[in-house]
């Protein structure tokens, strides 16, 4: 005589779907929040490259430029050395 499962049986044997599905719910949830976070942080990194790349290329003109400023300032030195060794050599003849 085959006996069908009592409804305490089904249950012990197979769960409730709803814990499952909330569960997958969550999990879902959190992936998406976790994949738009990193989007955002591929964005916000590619920002600064772009920005770094924006200042190096400053810092560079910057460093042109005053290397250009001292080699203006070292030859105006020069210069006024010479007049001065100049003006020094002419009070010393007299």
């Amino acid at each position: 005589m085959a006996t069908s499962p009592s409804n305490t049986d089904a249950q012990l044997v197979a769960p409730p779907q709803e814990p499952d599905s909330s569960l997958s719910s969550i999990v879902y949830d959190i992936s998406q929040q976790v994949q738009m976070a990193m989007e955002n942080m591929l964005k916000m990194i590619s920002e600064v490259d772009q920005n770094s790349a924006g200042i190096v290329e400053d810092i560079a003109k910057s460093k042109d430029s005053a290397l250009e400023r001292k080699r203006v300032l070292e030859e105006e030195k020069e210069k006024f050395q010479k007049a001065a060794y100049t003006v020094l050599d002419l009070l010393s003849r007299s």
